[in-house]
């Protein structure tokens, strides 16, 4: 009985700090997070602009995603030029995408160079390995999902904007994406890493930091990277000279929060960021749970699910009430979104 009771007493008292946990205050990101869902229906989200669709990281890509839903997200990787330009691409070497020769680093070649030689960002080639050398001097054109090449001239322009090129798709730049769409909302990955990447990120700040006034970037611009030291500087920058940037967790920031909000133990998660951007599943673990989406909403986190362009996977998220979805195939979702909000 005396066990029972020393049993009973210690439940009791755990179930004393749950509840206390509960109605805990949780710390989370301040203000008003314009990267979570309104209506309950996922943002569209467009992977670098649409991958299926048009050649990703290029102006031509964000124009087709915008005119799939006007309120589209963008999400575009940058790199660092050697002359110190902030430039749209995945890779951190740039011959995958392009008609450059084998061996170019992005921070190797001059953002001038690439506007001279009418570089054009076009391509898949085939690679060694993630941002590896391409393995073959033979170009292989982009294709779309349907398995067709397309040009500039086949993106379905808005008024008062005409193709760059006819054939090509230019370098682009992130200060030409944030002024051409001046309400957009951008996700802003940071590709390269060490020195570099901190050196590419402190770019960006300024960039954003001279545009601000007129662009309104620190409202509707959030950054990312897979990489700590990155992260890092994002949270030294957040509690120092810029409280209102907006950023999303690298892998670690991720993993934690999930084990705390599983474990009904996310008062101590401590990471003042906007978003978390996850996969369907991870080492086997499903990512997709309404308990996890409630939990980030408690810190006022946006819940961000990437890559999907399944149709099967994008109506599971759209009954989910996920906040926003990365897809390479902005418009198929923009499609099955309509669909759901017409439905009776």
């Amino acid at each position: 009985m005396q066990r029972l009771n020393k049993g009973l007493g210690i439940l009791t008292i755990v179930l004393m700090l749950y509840g206390i946990l509960a109605v805990w205050p949780k710390p989370g990101f301040s203000g008003d997070n314009v990267f979570r869902s309104e209506d309950g229906l996922p943002l569209i989200i467009a992977h670098g602009g649409g991958n299926h669709e048009f050649p990703d990281n290029t102006i031509e890509a964000y124009i087709n995603a915008y005119a799939a839903d006007a309120h589209v997200i963008f999400e575009t990787d940058v790199v660092m030029t050697q002359d110190g330009v902030i430039i749209l691409s995945h890779d951190r070497t740039l011959d995958r995408k392009t008609d450059l020769p084998a061996g170019v680093s992005a921070h190797e070649i001059t953002y001038d160079a690439l506007v001279e030689q009418a570089v054009d960002f076009g391509y898949e080639n085939p690679i060694d390995g993630p941002n590896g050398f391409k393995v073959s001097e033979e170009l292989v054109r982009y294709t779309n999902y349907r398995g067709e090449t397309v040009t500039p001239l086949d993106v379905p322009y808005p008024d008062g904007l005409t193709p760059r090129h006819p054939e090509k798709f230019l370098v682009s730049t992130l200060e030409e994406l944030i002024t051409l769409f001046p309400e957009q909302r951008i996700i802003v990955e940071i590709k390269q890493y060490g020195d570099l990447g901190a050196e590419a990120l402190a770019v960006v700040i300024a960039l954003l930091d001279q545009l601000d006034a007129a662009y309104n970037t620190y409202a509707r611009i959030s950054l990312a990277s897979f990489h700590r030291d990155i992260y890092d500087n994002f949270v030294q920058l957040q509690n120092s000279t810029h409280p209102q940037l907006m950023f999303s967790p690298q892998y670690d920031g991720v993993l934690s929060f999930f084990i705390l909000a599983m474990a009904r133990l996310d008062v101590f998660y401590r990471e003042p960021i906007g978003s978390l951007q996850l996969p369907l599943e991870s080492s086997g673990i499903n990512l997709v749970r309404s308990h996890l989406m409630r939990t980030a909403h408690a810190h006022n986190m946006a819940v961000h699910y990437w890559t999907i362009n399944d149709e099967e996977d994008m109506r599971r998220l759209i009954a989910l009430g996920a906040d926003g979805i990365l897809t390479d195939r902005p418009h198929k979702l923009a499609e099955l979104l309509e669909a759901k909000r017409s439905a009776p």
